[in-house]
């Protein structure tokens, strides 16, 4: 069946050499953006019932701009002055450059590893004296902690900010030929929002593994599934199946 509109159940990018963009041009179908989950701050009180005391930390490690605005916010909600001497460890350099956006950038207290939180280890370990708190969300799928634990670390976390579906009622009345997810959270959000959703003709895109498994246990079947050898990326795998869907058009 031809595709003539898709979903992206993500914020519209910013700028305007968005590939979805491209995509929307060069096959002239419609496409709309939609966050189908947003993330809401932990409030002090819930903080302290996770038995969070910040300033028992000499160290914070940083995985993503969600933990570094919430890990600040709570800390003057709180009244706990940052001390100078704190350091940061930061997943990659986007987050490194973001946390000035909170304190003055110096070498000798904020690290930043590669991409993976692996690459933080080695300096971690440099460190290894530090009392390091890691600032998460409700819903993680990562393995930070057993790497953490590996490495024999002093380390505690606390969630910070919490994943939540957003209000989706107005699409109720409301089809696309695509629907575009990238995490599990969305196909909750999904079925939070519309209990009775049927698949019927409407193409489902998956980023990853575990947004697939979430898609077979609705009940529900993923035309698009990505990363893979061949499409690396959701656009180019968007690209090639509209090509083909659309041929004769």
């Amino acid at each position: 069946m031809k595709v003539k509109s898709i979903l992206i159940s993500q914020p519209e990018p910013s700028g305007e050499n968005s590939p979805y963009f491209d995509i929307a041009k060069k096959h002239k179908v419609v496409v709309d953006f939609r966050p189908f989950i947003h993330v809401e701050g932990a409030t002090a009180r819930e903080v302290r019932s996770q038995k969070i005391d910040f300033s028992k930390f000499t160290a914070v490690i940083f995985t993503s701009r969600n933990a570094v605005d919430h890990y600040f916010r709570l800390c003057e909600e709180m009244r706990f002055p940052v001390l100078d001497a704190m350091k940061y460890f930061c997943k990659s350099e986007a987050i490194a450059n973001y946390l000035q956006k909170y304190i003055v950038y110096r070498k000798k207290k904020v690290f930043v590893g590669q991409k993976s939180f692996e690459d933080l280890i080695p300096c971690l370990l440099k460190y290894k004296n530090e009392k390091f708190f890691l600032p998460t969300a409700d819903i993680s799928t990562d393995d930070d902690s057993d790497i953490l634990d590996q490495n024999n670390l002093t380390w505690s976390k606390g969630v910070l900010f919490k994943t939540v579906c957003s209000d989706l009622s107005d699409l109720d009345d409301v089809t696309y030929d695509i629907l575009v997810f990238f995490s599990p959270s969305g196909i909750k959000s999904l079925f939070e929002n519309f209990p009775g959703f049927k698949q019927n003709n409407t193409r489902i895109a998956v980023f990853g593994q575990s947004t697939l498994e979430a898609v077979i246990e609705h009940g529900l079947e993923a035309q698009i599934q990505v990363p893979s050898a061949e499409y690396p990326s959701m656009t180019t795998a968007l690209d090639k199946y509209i090509t083909q869907a659309n041929k004769g058009k």
